[in-house]
């Protein structure tokens, strides 16, 4: 009796993950996608409101950031977290994520060459290679950073009696 309840309880967790960390990539994607589509002055007017509050908290520890490395930094964020969530998603929907983790770089690969291509048809933008190995930089972060994640807590689902070498 309690082996099928901690198993309803894994087989409600599993969906539950599968439908956040999915949620979460698509909109990460619909977010990265929408700043793409964001004409050049209203970009940089942005990008320039972020590096004065950036620099504002800096400036007390004598650092200052460009607005272009502000940018550069944005680009690597946004697809350390849209790789992360790729790589959370492989996981919750296969026991062998490990087999393919290149399916994740290669989506971070892939929405950075359709974002970077998607800005050349935007008033005042302009595609950059740079901006792609940036973001697929950010990719590699974001892939290893769950894949710490995924080997901490599995070590604690196994704790709580979820892992499949569960004594009986």
């Amino acid at each position: 009796m309690a082996g099928n309840r901690s198993s309803a309880i894994a087989h409600f967790l599993l969906l539950l993950f599968r439908i956040l960390f999915t949620v979460f990539a698509v909109g990460t994607t619909v977010f990265i996608f929408s700043n793409s589509l964001e004409i050049g002055t209203v970009s940089s007017a942005r990008s320039q409101e972020v590096t004065a509050l950036l620099n504002r908290y800096l400036a007390p520890m004598g650092l200052y950031l460009t607005e272009a490395v502000v940018r550069k930094l944005a680009h690597f964020a946004e697809y350390t977290l849209l790789a992360f969530w790729f790589t959370l998603c492989l996981r919750v929907y296969t026991r062998h994520y490990i087999r393919h983790i290149s399916w994740p770089l290669f989506l971070v690969l892939l929405v950075a060459n359709l974002d970077e291509t998607l800005q050349t048809y935007v008033a005042n933008r302009n595609g950059s290679i740079r901006d792609v190995w940036i973001d697929f930089g950010g990719g590699v972060t974001g892939v290893l950073a769950a894949l710490v994640l995924i080997m901490l807590l599995g070590g604690f689902w196994h704790l709580l009696g979820f892992g499949r070498h569960r004594e009986q």
